[in-house]
């Protein structure tokens, strides 16, 4: 028995986006991993001629890269400490108060987002001169910190207010006090909704490049922005071996909650009213 003519097209088209998508997102991964063990490779050989791991031998024993994987591993976490303690507090109130404007503040928070960010950057330069936040650790957080504010606020205040109130009663009728019921109760069943916007606030800050390099340059620079001088002065084998080094963290932490996000806690966060 043929099948329909329309259940053939509608099966080749779901081949053929199939394929297209792995073309697309595959194929930079398998180009960048061949090219990070690859000593030569002329055309049109399909392989390299030769394999090597003298690239990541380059990678680790140059002084500047080792700095900025230094730099990126001990900043991010500190922006994401700093966003947490900025941003939960303020979750909390927009999942459990009603106050004046406070839809106001909830769009606003997309504010930093809004605009060109080379923009921003540039408008705030001015007031870190004046400040002394150039070429600091400092200036680096707070300008990292700017896209941390949305993933850390809506998300986690989602999880807040997905927090049955029927539950926090019951635990202060059986005599709890309002912290224990907080940290016991509200917490615990939020913490992975706050796991799923650490997450994401790690990855917003641990890819920014375009304000850390602008504050931070040339003292202070990270992974991302070492980007920059890799495509220019290195060997393209040597920018492979560094982008797989600077897309661990994120695989790694996104397999880590993979079971939150495909559960959607990431999508609730943005349905909060």
């Amino acid at each position: 028995m043929q099948r329909p003519v329309s259940a053939v097209l509608r099966a080749s088209g779901a081949w053929l986006f199939a394929i297209v998508l792995l073309v697309f997102v595959l194929g930079p991964l398998v180009w960048l991993g061949a090219h990070a063990f690859a000593d030569t490779w002329t055309y049109p050989h399909l392989l390299p001629d030769s394999w090597t791991l003298r690239w990541w031998a380059t990678v680790f024993g140059d002084p500047s890269l080792g700095a900025s994987i230094q730099n990126s591993l001990l900043i991010t976490p500190i922006v994401v400490l700093v966003s947490a303690v900025v941003c939960l507090p303020a979750a909390y109130a927009f999942a459990r108060f009603e106050f004046p404007g406070r839809r106001l503040f909830l769009i606003g928070l997309f504010a930093t987002n809004a605009f060109p960010r080379m923009g921003l950057f540039a408008t705030l330069a001015s007031l870190y001169y004046a400040l002394g936040l150039m070429n600091t650790i400092a200036g680096v957080v707070v300008v990292q910190l700017l896209g941390t504010i949305v993933f850390m606020t809506w998300i986690p205040a989602a999880a807040f207010s997905a927090v049955p109130r029927s539950l926090e009663e019951a635990a202060r009728d059986a005599g709890a006090s309002r912290a224990r019921v907080f940290f016991t109760v509200t917490l615990r069943m939020a913490l992975p909704g706050i796991l799923v916007g650490a997450v994401m606030a790690f990855l917003a800050a641990f890819d920014e490049a375009q304000g850390t390099y602008l504050v931070g340059a040339p003292d202070i620079l990270t992974m991302p922005t070492e980007m920059y001088s890799l495509v220019l002065n290195f060997p393209k084998q040597v920018a492979a071996v560094f982008s797989i080094l600077l897309a661990i963290p994120s695989v790694v932490l996104l397999l880590a909650v993979r079971k939150h996000v495909m559960g959607g806690q990431l999508a609730e966060g943005f349905q909060l009213k």
